[in-house]
């Protein structure tokens, strides 16, 4: 069993978008209803839901490459 994961999705994007935007997380928490747990899994890198990345899309009126980028070599 492997104890390692290749990471190739990266959210980085997304932090750019939130500056480009001028968009908090707090907004994105406390205005907007997404979970924190969320948040707290795309800055660790982890797995989101197409769902979530739908919602954020819409709500940062944004494409999904602004959300996530897919780096090969990782």
């Amino acid at each position: 069993m492997l104890n390692w994961v290749i990471k190739m999705i990266s959210y980085e994007p997304f932090y750019k978008t939130l500056i480009e935007k001028n968009i908090t997380e707090y907004y994105l928490i406390y205005k907007q209803g997404i979970s924190a747990n969320i948040l707290h899994r795309m800055k660790h890198g982890k797995n989101i839901t197409l769902k979530t990345l739908d919602t954020l899309c819409f709500i940062l009126d944004c494409d999904v490459s602004d959300i996530i980028e897919y780096k090969k070599d990782m």
